[in-house]
């Protein structure tokens, strides 16, 4: 059998359009099902026989559209599942949100992310599911340092691109001050000015070492670590436990385990 495979930018936004082109591209060449049209972010090292591959390019009302659809006909809770989904850095999810898009709208099932006995399903779960996890895990171990113009700054080494999920947990905690988050991996600003609305932006030159941080701030990083070191019981010191609950990716950019 014939299959396509549609190569779409690796952004929320590029999967979007990818989805959209995928129901054009079905009409327009006359298929029946849209079980022999594929998503990807990359295209492959070895190209498969029979099939067909197209690039297609970031269109944001496209993406919009397909928005709009999602939100309304499936509702938000399904958008946000699919959107956790689609910022993970798995390579099947482009594809597996595509189909899950494709089976909910196919059966007005707004509880579609609750199927996971269909194999898109279940992938689209497990791409959010990871990309949750370490949204959850950085809520807690995101650690801020004051800058000597007062602008409170923190970085992150995210496996998904979690940035923009990241930045309302923290604007509504953080409402009154200053804050910068750089994913740099990414190389990705998140950037809230105090009782205004957060954004993002990318592109900018950024050298860390430039940074100058307030007088009190190495200050403040000693007694936080006393303070760790304080309420710790030597006699129960579990580091297998420890790096269960705080895997060591999550360590170097945390203040109590700098030197």
């Amino acid at each position: 059998m014939q299959e396509y495979v549609l190569l779409c930018e690796d952004s929320t936004e590029g999967i979007l359009t990818g989805v959209y082109e995928a129901y054009q591209f079905k009409k327009k060449m006359g298929i029946e099902s849209h079980d022999c049209i594929h998503l990807a972010t990359e295209e492959p090292d070895i190209q498969r026989l029979f099939t067909e591959y197209e690039h297609i390019q970031t269109d944001s009302v496209n993406a919009g559209k397909v928005t709009d659809t999602i939100i309304a006909r499936l509702g938000n809770e399904t958008w946000y599942r699919l959107s956790m989904a689609m910022v993970s850095c798995l390579a099947e999810k482009a594809d597996a949100v595509y189909h899950t898009i494709v089976l909910g709208l196919k059966t007005h099932d707004r509880n579609i992310t609750d199927r996971l006995q269909e194999d898109c399903v279940q992938r689209a779960f497990k791409c959010a599911r990871a990309s949750d996890y370490e949204l959850s895990r950085l809520k807690q171990f995101l650690r801020f340092s004051e800058l000597q113009n007062g602008m409170l700054y923190a970085k992150i080494n995210p496996k998904h691109h979690i940035l923009p999920f990241l930045m309302p947990h923290f604007a509504d905690r953080l409402p009154a001050d200053n804050f910068v988050i750089y994913d740099e991996n990414t190389q990705t600003f998140g950037l809230h000015a105090r009782f205004q609305k957060w954004y993002l932006m990318q592109g900018a030159d950024f050298d860390e070492d430039k940074l100058v941080y307030s007088e009190v701030e190495e200050e403040y990083r000693n007694l936080f670590k006393k303070f760790c070191d304080s309420i710790a019981i030597e006699a129960r010191i579990n580091p297998k436990l420890q790096m269960n609950m705080l895997p060591l990716r999550f360590r170097p950019n945390m203040t109590e385990f700098q030197q």
